[in-house]
């Protein structure tokens, strides 16, 4: 996007190109004015900035930050400090929009309904440097008002510095107090001042005791500390797929050995994909939590006609980082493996993240397809077909909220129960196509009761050739050891401020 698209995106306020808005008059510290006249004010920002501003009008239009950004920053030729600034503004900006436009509001003395769109994107960036940020104030400032005068308008950047001035005025944790002060109750305090929709923290409040990772005496101070995971950016977790590559090769790319998972490390910084393993596709960027749900389902005891003839399959398998771990770990047993995906676009992608297991199953004459199909169906084509079955169903993904910054923003309470008949169905489904002896591993990247247990427990009811199992012991670390804090059983749920990882939840069955 050039920056004369910019300039024409971002608009003037309200539609209207160059009309002031004023915050209403309050006194101003001298102390948090811009150090500069206006006649010495930048006209134009710096190009991280600019990037960042774009991916925000993109994630505002539907994209994902993850998938704007780095195009963003291939297309602009940024690179090392600059690109991980832009990143930070972006990623920052959208996991706090909550609080930051509550703060911008009473800055304005105006709901940011009443706001541009535009020209609200340019005050949470600029709030984010302000308060998120060890940006200096008078930079912070003058940048933002800088950037709305570029894309904004003449008009939009004097509201623009009116109301960075009025943020400046105070610290974070002053603006927490003021903004929270007229919360219904402390579980709504609590959600306001960590940036989360009221209905998501209720829901991780009571995933935490339903999942038995706390009592309900303790759950609240978990939870503060949960949702503070949440706005915390995680580190790039590795995987070396085993047969492929190897931990080793990894960590002699400049990568850490993982405490957590076997087959994982840590990329401290940088591009992952100047990882020579990375870019043949025989390692992946993967969340540590997806590592060990796959590593569980394939170290599970399979008996009877599953044990006599192994196939696995991968049920929803998109975008493919779950079965390109799978996928290695069945070829080096030489197992028939499955990846099956409903979208087009998405089965593409599994079929280029597969690349490398490809190549290697043609060569140990092992069967690896990718196939086409919606997994509801799978169980009537193919009874009793496989011995482990990987359901990683469809679900809000309340469990990745600190890597998907726009998730908390577009998800609604009633996503979960349209999520939740799909989540039954491709289950149900799952366990027909799962031969005698064998296991279906159900999983989601969400702790929501509504998609974990009450899914398996209404499906489980309902059939009586399925029991399930205990998963905890399947769940080691790199050392071998268990791991802890994984709940009562005997499903597993893990937590991002217990674990490191994402909110995986999964359950194992075994068809009897």
């Amino acid at each position: 996007m050039s920056d004369g698209q910019d300039g024409r995106r971002g608009g003037g306020h309200d539609g209207r190109r160059g009309e002031r808005q004023r915050p209403p008059a309050r006194e101003r510290s001298a102390q948090h004015r811009s150090s500069l006249a206006p006649s010495q004010r930048a006209r134009q920002t710096d190009l991280s900035r600019l990037a960042a501003y774009g991916v925000m009008r993109d994630v505002s239009d539907g994209a994902y930050a993850n998938l704007a950004l780095p195009k963003a920053l291939r297309d602009r030729h940024i690179h090392g400090r600059d690109a991980a600034f832009a990143t930070e503004l972006v990623y920052g900006a959208t996991r706090l929009r909550g609080l930051y436009d509550a703060v911008v509001s009473d800055a304005a003395g105006r709901s940011v309904d009443k706001i541009d769109g535009a020209v609200l994107d340019t005050l949470r960036l600029g709030a984010h440097q302000l308060l998120g940020m060890r940006v200096p104030a008078h930079a912070a400032v003058d940048e933002t008002v800088a950037l709305a005068r570029q894309v904004n308008g003449a008009g939009a950047a004097g509201f623009v510095n009116a109301v960075m001035r009025r943020i400046s005025e105070r610290e974070r944790d002053e603006w927490v107090r003021r903004v929270t002060a007229t919360a219904g109750d402390a579980l709504e305090a609590l959600a306001l001042g960590t940036s989360h929709p009221l209905w998501v923290v209720r829901a991780l409040r009571a995933a935490l005791v339903g999942h038995g990772t706390v009592t309900p005496d303790d759950v609240d101070a978990s939870l503060t500390t949960l949702l503070e995971s949440d706005n915390t950016p995680p580190l790039v977790s590795l995987v070396a797929r085993p047969g492929l590559s190897t931990v080793d090769e990894l960590v002699a790319a400049g990568a850490y050995r993982s405490d957590t998972s076997p087959v994982g490390a840590t990329w401290p910084e940088g591009d992952p994909g100047d990882i020579e393993a990375v870019r043949d596709g025989r390692a992946a960027v993967q969340d540590e939590g997806s590592q060990l749900l796959a590593l569980a389902l394939a170290a599970a005891d399979v008996t009877g006609d599953a044990a006599a003839n192994e196939r696995w399959l991968d049920l929803c398998a998109g975008p493919g980082g779950k079965a390109g771990l799978l996928a290695a770990l069945a070829v080096g047993r030489r197992i028939p493996f499955v990846a099956n995906e409903v979208s087009e676009h998405r089965a593409d992608l599994v079929w280029q993240t597969l690349a490398a297991a490809r190549a290697w199953a043609r060569e140990e004459r092992v069967d690896l397809e990718v196939l086409e199909a919606d997994g509801r169906e799978a169980g009537t084509y193919e009874p009793g077909g496989y011995s482990r079955v990987l359901v990683d169903a469809p679900c809000t993904g309340l469990g990745a909220l600190r890597r998907r910054p726009e998730a908390r923003w577009r998800r609604r309470p009633e996503d979960v129960a349209t999520l939740a008949t799909l989540q039954r169905e491709l289950l149900g489904s799952a366990l027909t196509a799962t031969a005698s002896g064998g296991v279906v591993g159900y999983a989601t990247c969400s702790p929501h009761l509504n998609e974990t247990t009450f899914v398996v427990d209404d499906v489980v009811k309902h059939r009586d050739d399925v029991e399930i199992v205990d998963a905890r012991e399947l769940f080691v670390d790199s050392a071998g050891r268990p791991l802890g804090s994984l709940g009562t059983g005997p499903s597993v749920q893990l937590w991002p401020h217990l674990h490191g990882t994402d909110a995986m939840f999964f359950t194992l069955l075994r068809k009897k």
